[in-house]
């Protein structure tokens, strides 16, 4: 059976472009800001455009933290994009300006150190064993960004009752986060939905991952 996704609906763009890529991948899926089918699906996607505190706007004004939070309570599984994964952590910094994310991870989202940005076009990522989104995919597979702002420092360490999250890490002038996956919650800096049938091959490994 096909598994139901939710696309989550909060003010952001990028929506049908992401709905085209997971039912591709063999999803079922629903784009809306319905409280109640994104606590029901099998697995929600949150995915960002734009500037991070437009986002956390967006995303507070259809309860869209508390949608989250419950679902991750209860190890129901959420896939964040692009910016869509950048509030996932506690805080963003843009233009000096400091907005409280949604808290999940602990960091600080800030403006990538480069000779060029924003970071637009493939690039290459170092995922490490054991992941999921990864597997079967090889070390030179390239991903779409576009992105200024990332997590350049990943704080969170493993301690008593919970495992390690599995970071993946890239370049652009400076290491940043690409993506991480710790158990239902899951995420990725680049845009899967854009990235081919490299992002297909993904979507289809969460998609897979859902319970």
């Amino acid at each position: 059976m096909k598994k139901n996704v939710v696309v989550l609906d909060y003010g952001s763009g990028n929506l049908r472009s992401a709905e085209r890529a997971l039912a591709r991948a063999g999803a079922e899926v629903t784009v809306t800001s319905d409280v109640r089918a994104a606590q029901e699906c099998d697995g929600l996607v949150v995915p960002g455009v734009g500037a991070f505190a437009a986002c956390m706007a967006g995303l507070t004004s259809v309860r869209g933290e508390q949608i989250i939070g419950r679902r991750l309570s209860g190890g129901r599984p959420v896939l964040g994009i692009c910016v869509g994964m950048q509030i996932l952590f506690a805080r963003g910094v843009e233009h000096g300006v400091e907005t409280e994310g949604c808290g999940e991870w602990p960091g600080t989202v800030e403006r990538l150190e480069a000779p060029v940005l924003p970071h637009m076009g493939w690039n290459t990522v170092k995922a490490p064993a054991g992941s999921v989104l990864f597997e079967g995919l090889d070390a030179d597979t390239r991903f779409y960004f576009v992105h200024s702002y990332g997590v350049r420092d990943w704080v969170l360490r493993p301690g008593d009752g919970f495992a390690e999250p599995v970071v993946t890490w890239a370049e652009h002038g400076v290491p940043f986060v690409a993506a991480v996956e710790n158990g239902p919650l899951m995420a990725t800096q680049f845009h899967p939905e854009k990235s081919g049938d490299a992002g297909a091959a993904l979507l289809r490994n969460w998609l897979k991952a859902l319970t």
